[in-house]
């Protein structure tokens, strides 16, 4: 991959000054470096006008088989939790995206993290452990108190997630249980939860479930 570091210039302070200018305005939006780089990465709330763009990244970097995982049983025909679906913003393009969903995991409210995705051209720049910083952070802020993920355990657990603490919970579908891991923002948030994960996040109007269920059924 061809690098993107940029020397520091007059010219270039001003750039980076008015990037955050325009991006200071957007809903919660925050700055943060790509490892190795002098340019800046934009985290902000996902707006509509990302959606294309999300899809293209999820259907580059996950497939046709992201459709068909446990996890989108619970995310179908809902939407994101309010505040908690996260673009990653590079140069005006979206690099990164990351989302929460509302859950009932075994009796205890929860979020379902997922699907994180970063672009090809950003791997290795940190993008995915931004978002995941800031997906936590104001998931805790806003008062969640656990979040659950089916992912890789070795990249997951830098960040507090473990198996252990879904030993007692089932997905409505298979489950490596090695990736089933939870991550509780508040202490003894997961103690007690027994049973099966249920979506219980808003619905989504009629016209953006069938056009979820259009894309499901072109890829």
């Amino acid at each position: 991959m061809t690098s993107i570091a940029r020397a520091r210039t007059p010219e270039r302070e001003t750039f980076l000054r008015d990037s955050f200018a325009r991006v200071s305005t957007a809903p919660f939006a925050v700055l943060r470096p790509l490892r190795g780089t002098h340019e800046l990465l934009v985290v902000r709330q996902e707006i509509a006008a990302d959606v294309p763009a999300r899809e293209r990244l999820l259907n580059a970097a996950l497939g046709a088989e992201r459709f068909g995982k446990t996890s989108e049983v619970l995310r179908a025909g809902r939407l994101p939790a309010r505040g908690l679906a996260l673009s990653a913003m590079h140069n005006g393009e979206l690099v990164g995206t990351v989302r929460l969903w509302r859950i009932d995991a075994g009796g205890k409210p929860a979020l379902l993290l997922g699907p994180l995705a970063v672009a090809d051209s950003h791997r290795s720049l940190g993008v995915g452990g931004v978002l995941m910083r800031e997906a936590i952070a104001r998931a805790g802020a806003q008062g969640h108190e656990a979040i659950i993920l089916v992912g890789d355990a070795p990249y997951y657990e830098r960040f507090g997630f473990c198996a252990a603490l879904t030993a007692q919970l089932d997905m409505p579908g298979p489950v490596e249980r090695a990736r089933f891991l939870a991550l509780e923002l508040a202490p003894g948030a997961m103690a007690g939860a027994h049973g099966m994960i249920a979506a219980t996040g808003a619905k989504a109007p009629r016209s953006r479930a069938k056009l979820a269920a259009a894309r499901r059924q072109a890829a």
